[in-house]
């Protein structure tokens, strides 16, 4: 396997009495999408402000494409590009206007950072809005302009810090589509979100971050796999939550959790269960069940039992 784009090793880093990372460590293969989830504090933020050569760690090392981001940290910005959760161009200059401002600040000469603009406008969907104001844009438009601003110079990794933050479903898509289109061509892209449902669609490989660390890693799949099924069941009456609670836990030997008034939900490993014995067990307990269901476990179940933060029926 190819030596990775982005490696970090042993990261610590403290503010204070607070330990951000406590010897985080991870890897990215090049031309990919590595969803980085965590709680809030869990370190996300520093990490990347870390490979992204905005801060130092205390101790640990970082490469990205080979280069040390403290020793070589020039070489390092010339090959990243970063766009974080709000936008930040200029509402007053025009789309076309911010993309030449950019690629000039970018050190490109002056016909280059016009022809850069104009290649990105037209791929990403912006040309017919390129010569308006940006104030005038909605806000996917101007998330869409941030993001390929940050495409000036051609980065090798591109870090996108909740991207799709407070977007509408369409705006949201928008952005998915750009990612796409980003790692097609051979970028390799971190990015960090608060929506679990976004690192299931767009992320090749998951490292999810707690207390400073990188807990686990892998495909969603293969997360998804380390909790096994979920049996959900709805009852009739919610007062009875908690003796068929009590069936499932004999039946899976996992405690139940509550993701409703009148639901439950729980691991099942080892699979091999019957619907109908289910049904009967609770009938027996005089639970009446009004549905009973077998499905593979989401990546937010897979997130609250990795980071300990399922709610328990009490």
């Amino acid at each position: 396997m190819a030596e990775p784009i982005v490696v970090a090793e042993g990261l610590h880093k403290s503010f204070g009495d607070t330990h951000a990372l406590r010897g985080l460590s991870l890897s990215v293969q090049r031309g990919t999408v590595c969803g980085v989830l965590g709680p809030n504090g869990a370190g996300k933020t520093t990490a990347v402000r870390i490979l992204a050569t905005l801060s130092a760690p205390d101790a640990g090392h970082a490469r990205i494409a080979g280069y040390d981001v403290v020793r070589e940290a020039d070489k390092v910005r010339a090959r990243i590009g970063l766009a974080g959760q709000y936008a930040a161009v200029d509402e007053k200059l025009t789309g076309r206007g911010n993309l030449r401002m950019f690629g000039r600040l970018s050190h490109l000469p002056r016909r280059e950072a016009h022809r850069r603009a104009d290649e990105l406008l037209e791929r990403f969907g912006l040309t017919h809005s390129a010569d308006r104001q940006v104030a005038g844009y909605s806000g996917g438009m101007r998330r869409r302009l941030d993001l390929i601003t940050s495409l000036i110079l051609r980065p090798e990794v591109l870090f996108l810090d909740e991207p799709t933050t407070g977007l509408d479903p369409r705006s949201r898509g928008e952005i998915w589509d750009a990612v796409r289109e980003l790692v097609a061509d051979g970028t390799t892209v971190l990015l960090t979100t608060q929506y679990l449902d976004e690192a299931d669609r767009l992320a090749d490989d998951i490292a999810v971050i707690d207390h400073g660390q990188v807990i686990a890693t892998g495909t969603p799949d293969e997360l998804k796999a380390t909790i096994g099924d979920r049996l959900d069941v709805v009852v009739e009456d919610p007062a009875t939550l908690r003796p068929a609670a009590t069936v499932l836990n004999a039946l899976a030997g996992t405690e139940p959790t509550t993701t409703g008034a009148d639901r439950l939900s729980t691991a099942v490993p080892g699979g091999g269960f019957r619907l109908a014995d289910i049904v009967r067990e609770l009938d027996r307990a005089g639970v009446a069940a009004v549905d009973v269901s077998l499905r593979r476990p989401t990546l937010d179940e897979v997130f609250l039992r990795l980071t300990d933060r399922e709610e328990t029926v009490r």
